[in-house]
């Protein structure tokens, strides 16, 4: 079954009434956020107002993911907490270094009562994340309370690094690809880094297109004219679709059965194709059944 996360919308948990508008934004995900778009003095504000919000309800069919703070942080442990019962899809946990931290967070919510659907997601925004992004992804497998999703943080690894956030992204590109190779190694979607500038739709749509074509799932997003956009660059064309049905059917015709390339309108095409496009029409599917009827 595919979920799509073409668009992952960060919103400040200190902000009751975006919170609110949230309910009717066509955002794929909702990352409700107690890390770095809350000040230290509204954290426990930011804590109380999201985890009221979550159990109120009526976010649905959007995925919904809290953003805690640190462990180490004075903030981490209570986010914790509270998030475990919240009701929430997923907790976002931020500068994951290692499979180390993934052990400690499953515990933790062990002993706070948290479903073991709970689902985490792991922010890839610091140079030891990238280094052991292997690692870290090969920890994503549990009874209780899986890795699922990779996000890149590009602007903490740019801070990190000191490197460039320049159009392009060149000195980020091989980050972003390990980050890739490491996520579909072990069954993970991986989510880009956010663009910063949400007035340069030019910019955003060139930054989407690069991202899909590195192989990412969609893109977190800071402002919510970025979502109608986002969601249109990581879905698959009308055309691509029809491509996708033709090569599937072509492939399902008894006399190909067993065939491990066929020829499509002059073009050869192998059966690794076919599974390319199973998925393209899944997720066509999928995101059909979320619009509006």
């Amino acid at each position: 079954m595919i979920t799509p996360r073409r668009s992952v919308l960060y919103m400040p948990g200190s902000n009751a009434r975006a919170l609110d508008k949230a309910r009717s934004l066509p955002a794929d995900c909702l990352l409700f956020d107690l890390e770095d778009s809350v000040a230290p003095e509204e954290k426990a504000l930011a804590r109380d107002q999201v985890v009221a919000a979550v159990k109120q309800g009526g976010y649905a069919p959007r995925e919904v993911i809290i953003r805690i703070n640190a462990l180490n942080s004075p903030w981490g442990a209570e986010d914790l907490r509270a998030a475990a019962s919240s009701g929430a899809d997923g907790l976002l946990l931020p500068k994951v270094d290692g499979p180390e931290g993934l052990a400690e967070v499953r515990a933790m919510l062990a002993d706070h009562g948290a479903p073991a659907e709970l689902t985490l997601w792991a922010m890839m925004e610091t140079p030891m994340a990238i280094i052991r992004a292997n690692e870290i992804a090969a920890a994503a497998a549990s009874e209780r309370n899986p890795l699922t999703v990779f996000v890149m943080g590009t602007n903490d690894l740019a801070k990190e690094t000191r490197a460039a956030l320049a159009p392009g992204r060149a000195p980020m590109l091989s980050w972003l690809s390990t980050c890739v190779l490491a996520a579909r190694a072990y069954g993970l979607e991986i989510i880009d880094g956010v663009f910063n500038d949400f007035a340069d739709d030019a910019g955003f749509a060139a930054e989407c297109e690069q991202g899909r074509e590195l192989g990412m799932d969609g893109k977190t997003l800071i402002h919510p004219r970025q979502i109608e956009p986002c969601n249109l660059a990581f879905s698959p064309s009308a055309d691509e679709v029809e491509r996708a049905r033709e090569i599937i059917a072509a492939f399902d015709r008894p006399e190909n059965a067993g065939k491990g390339a066929i020829s499509i309108n002059g073009r050869m095409v192998e059966r690794l194709h076919a599974d390319m496009a199973r998925r393209t029409v899944a997720l066509a599917e999928a995101i059909a059944a979320r619009e509006p009827s």
